[in-house]
């Protein structure tokens, strides 16, 4: 039925009426759908042009690249890191490390531009409209190293509509990076950049560290399932660590066997194999510092690290400074790892051994309140104060103190520009005890005027009283946290992993480690000045302060110096004879500095009243014989220019004649490179362990450039190194070696430093063993020398070294001798032959009894020649014997060695460089020599 014409017009009507409405729907429908695809397009333009990396930081990505250190071998030895991150090449990827991450993260990889559009329809799809969560991502592993990239993919704090519009953003912005990374780079170097990138916590960023803490390898050494491992804690590191969960880790780990499997990059039988495997972690550890195979040496080498880069030749093409932190550094050392792993197994075998029997000695007593009759209330309560500082120095009580002193701190800050110390505190607390100590601390130059003036001030103000109540709180609950017993792990020599777990206070662990004695050691080849090892302590992980390059009192081993200057400048022959009886050098002789007289003493306090040539006092390290020679020399200068040309710094050197028992303090290194000098004919070259530093594009940043300089006169310097020989002949554990070997032992007062000096053809090493606390010491000689301390080390890593085909070392090598005569008599018998015995004709026995006997004197290495009972011999005074290179004493300042030169007199003849005529006494006289009045033993060493 036909509808009415009526309500055919209202329709037509009311559709004319609509009209108008549809066609501004329409218009504005096109309008925004203009204004959304504009949008979008400047959206896309704002976000490429100005939040998109520019292909300089695609192609130099802003990540945290560790620096490594590197053996002469090419051996990691260590690396500096914020991020544990060394970058891999592509073609040295792993294969199975490649097809795991394709298979389980991109399957398409190959064939798409960085955006899988049937991936993204998946998403679209099941994840967001049927929810199905199981679906998998999206991103392809383009868009997840372009995520990479950023570092602002954090919604906190974002409500939904501000996360909305976030995530929308960040989503296209890292899609339009992936699409400028394919047009960028290739497939595989992409890949190569992820793998670099990713991070698999434990301090593991990167492939190559995920394989070394996992599986303690190198990535391309990774097995299937191993690679599966990694490349399945992609999806989230923290839930699928395989420490934490392993049984996660197990399972995601067969769900990438299985898309191996899938994508036809696994047989069936294969994969059946291995998802049955067990997870095998034994090999896992953690990197942190003080695993290094060389940890002292990397921990030093920072200082000299950024001096090398300050240079305006080490910095980038911008003048900005490379970070070692940062930047991927490659820096290349002289350490050889068979010369490294040595000195640390030599180490640990002696100072295993040296400990325990200091335990022994100790057991019972206190170094902290132990008294000899040589210490003071002073020293000990020195010592209690040391102690305190140790602690101060500790994490518990850094975590206390601001509790306490915080808001103080700051006050006085404030108030008087200065930081408020414990230190200053202690000070002003003893100052109120005892009126007039902070006067006493100034005229000492232990604190400053300003100091005095600033700590008088506080103790007038009204804060002074809330720092004392609140400094007094503060070392009440340190005593309580300190005193209370609680589990945990210490040192220890007797297990294999060198700690173990326990019950004990914190101040109790505290006194328990500062126990343990030290030791530094270092290597050099003298023909280079390579250093070839490297050890600063006996465990980094506990005891992190390197004793390389610390002052210690050097002793004996300083003697060597004073006689090479006597040889160099006089031509005098170590067969040359001194009795061995006080010397004394009176107060303001020559050309000293001295303010009173100085007689030192033999270690023992006595003395042989014998005649002995300098090689055997220098061998007994006699002081009286040095003293004498120092005497004749009548200047520390002589000795003073020689050691500044041995790369010793001479300032550190006191101007006394007590620096002829070393009475100075000085370092392993600086040590060591002057008796590198002796062992490469005189000539000085200071010991370098840097020798090449590149950025990590291979760019040459620093190379060493060695020189060396003449210290020693060939002939000077031969003769030095047979009184070296002479030093160690017959020591134990020397003369089992192969090797032409050298040394000096040297051992301080109260024995608190043991030292010994070996010097091979190829190889010199400096050893010192002692205590960070200077009473943390043994109580004998018999335990407390060089000998039985430092020289062990020596000795058994040159045999180590001899036996060992691998380390290169070579044991044919001898010291040079110049060609022709030396100018300087070394075999003594001849010298002695030729000194007649009497000016008048020999009548027979001694019938009047006042003739000297020339009695042998006894050798003993490193120690002090014995006396006979008194009575038995008897010698002229010491100012019949002749000053070298005259008769009188000289009245000019002799003139010290510049730097690079050598002065060498012509050979003293015999007149002047001989002993004075004797002749064997058949009767002794019955009167010993006086003893002098003082002895001063202050720096008496062996």
């Amino acid at each position: 039925m036909a509808e009415p014409r009526q309500l055919i017009k209202m329709k037509a009507s009311l559709q004319k009426k609509r009209m108008s409405v549809y066609r501004t729907i329409v218009t504005w429908s096109r309008r925004l759908l203009i204004a959304g695809v504009a949008g979008v397009a400047i959206a896309f333009l704002v976000i490429n042009f100005t939040a998109i990396p520019s292909f300089r930081e695609l192609e130099d990505p802003n990540s945290a690249l560790a620096s490594e250190v590197l053996a002469n071998n090419g051996d990691v030895l260590g690396r500096y890191f914020i991020e544990n991150r060394v970058p891999v090449a592509y073609e040295d990827l792993n294969p199975n490390l490649v097809n795991a991450l394709i298979a389980t993260e991109d399957e398409r990889f190959r064939s798409h531009s960085g955006i899988d559009a049937r991936a993204v329809g998946r998403v679209v799809i099941r994840t967001v409209l049927l929810r199905d969560q199981s679906a998998g991502g999206g991103s392809t592993i383009t868009q997840q190293l372009a995520k990479n990239l950023y570092s602002d993919r954090n919604f906190k704090d974002m409500n939904k509509v501000e996360k909305f519009f976030a995530l929308v953003y960040r989503k296209l912005r890292e899609w339009i990076t992936a699409i400028k990374l394919e047009k960028s780079y290739t497939k595989e170097e992409i890949l190569a950049m992820y793998l670099n990138q990713v991070n698999f916590v434990n301090n593991a960023y990167g492939i190559h560290a995920g394989a070394e803490v996992y599986f303690g390898k190198d990535q391309s050494k990774l097995k299937i399932q191993e690679a599966a491992t990694l490349i399945g804690m992609l999806q989230n590191p923290s839930l699928y660590n395989p420490i934490k969960n392993p049984d996660k880790c197990m399972r995601r780990r067969m769900v990438v066997l299985y898309q191996m499997y899938q994508n036809g990059m696994l047989r069936e039988a294969e994969y059946d194999s291995l998802k049955v495997l067990p997870l095998d972690m034994s090999k896992f550890k953690k990197v942190s510092f003080s695993d290094d195979k060389a940890p002292y040496l990397c921990a030093e080498l920072k200082k000299d690290l950024q001096k090398i880069l300050d240079a305006p030749d080490a910095r980038r093409s911008d003048g900005s400074k490379y970070n070692i932190y940062k930047d991927g550094l490659k820096i290349s050392t002289t350490i050889d790892p068979v010369y490294q792993a040595a000195a640390e197994a030599s180490m640990k075998a002696q100072m295993k051994k040296t400990q325990n029997r200091f335990f022994e000695v100790w057991k019972g007593r206190d170094p902290w309140t132990y008294k000899t009759k040589s210490n003071t209330d002073d020293e000990i309560k020195a010592r209690k104060e040391a102690l305190t500082a140790s602690l101060r120095e500790g994490d518990r009580y850094l975590a206390l103190r601001p509790k306490y002193l915080a808001a103080l701190s700051d006050k006085i800050q404030d108030k008087y520009d200065q930081e408020l110390r414990d230190a200053d505190i202690d000070r002003m607390l003893a100052e109120e005890k005892k009126p007039g100590t902070i006067s006493k601390m100034v005229a000492s130059d232990i604190a400053t005027a300003e100091q005095a003036a600033m700590y008088r001030r506080i103790m007038a103000s009204p804060d002074w009283k809330e720092i004392k109540k609140q400094f007094k709180a503060l070392q009440v609950a340190v005593d309580k946290q300190y005193k209370v017993k609680t589990k945990m792990k210490v040192f220890t020599w007797n297990t294999p992993k060198l700690e173990k777990d326990t019950f004990m206070s914190p101040m109790d662990s505290l006194r328990y480690h500062r126990m343990f004695l030290q030791t530094g050691i270092m290597a050099v080849d003298p023909t280079t000045s390579e250093i070839k090892a490297w050890v600063g302590g006996i465990n980094f992980k506990y005891f992190q302060f390197d004793h390389v390059r610390s002052n210690r009192q050097v002793g004996s081993t300083f003697k060597p110096f004073v006689y090479a200057t006597a040889i160099a400048q006089q031509g005098i022959s170590p067969c040359f004879q001194v009795y061995d009886m006080p010397v004394t050098i009176p107060a303001h002789y020559q050309n000293f500095n001295t303010y009173r007289d100085w007689t030192p003493g033999n270690s023992d306090g006595k003395y042989t009243n014998q005649l002995m040539t300098l090689k055997q006092a220098l061998k007994n390290s006699v002081n009286s014989v040095s003293a004498y020679l120092m005497k004749q020399m009548g200047d520390t200068g002589p000795v003073r220019g020689l050691i500044s040309n041995m790369g010793i710094d001479s300032s550190k050197v006191p101007d006394a004649p007590a620096i002829a028992l070393g009475a100075a303090d000085l370092t392993v290194y600086e040590m060591t490179g002057a008796y590198a000098a002796f062992a490469n004919k005189g000539l000085y070259g200071q010991p370098y362990v840097i020798s090449k530093i590149e950025d990590k594009n291979g760019r040459v940043l620093y190379r060493a450039l060695p020189e060396e300089r003449l210290a020693l006169a060939p002939n000077a310097n031969y003769v030095m190194i047979d009184m070296l020989k002479y030093n160690t002949q017959g020591a134990p554990g020397i003369r089992d070696l192969k090797s032409e070997v050298g040394g000096k032992t040297g051992t301080t007062n109260n024995f608190s430093d043991a030292w010994f000096m070996g010097v091979t053809p190829r190889l010199v090493v400096g050893t010192w063993v002692g205590g960070d606390d200077r009473w943390i010491r043994f109580l004998s000689l018999s335990d407390g020398q060089g000998s039985r301390m430092a020289r062990p080390i020596f000795a058994d890593l040159i045999s180590q070294l001899e036996k060992d085909p691998k380390s290169g070392y070579d044991v044919n090598a001898r010291f040079f001798r110049p060609a022709g005569d030396l100018g300087i008599t070394i075999d003594c018998a001849a010298y002695l032959d030729s000194i007649p015995t009497s000016d008048e004709e020999d009548f027979g026995g001694d019938i009047f009894g006042d003739e000297e006997s020339q009695a042998p004197v006894r050798e003993a290495d490193d120690a002090p020649t014995q006396p006979k009972p008194s009575g038995t011999t008897s010698a002229k005074p010491a100012a019949t014997l002749p000053k070298l290179g005259g008769g009188t004493t000289p009245a000019t300042k002799p003139a010290a060695t510049k730097p690079g030169t050598t002065t060498t007199a012509k050979p003293a003849t015999p007149a002047t460089a001989k002993p004075p005529a004797t002749k064997p006494a058949t009767k002794p006289p019955t009167t010993p020599p006086k003893k002098p009045k003082k002895v001063d033993d202050s720096f008496g060493d062996e």
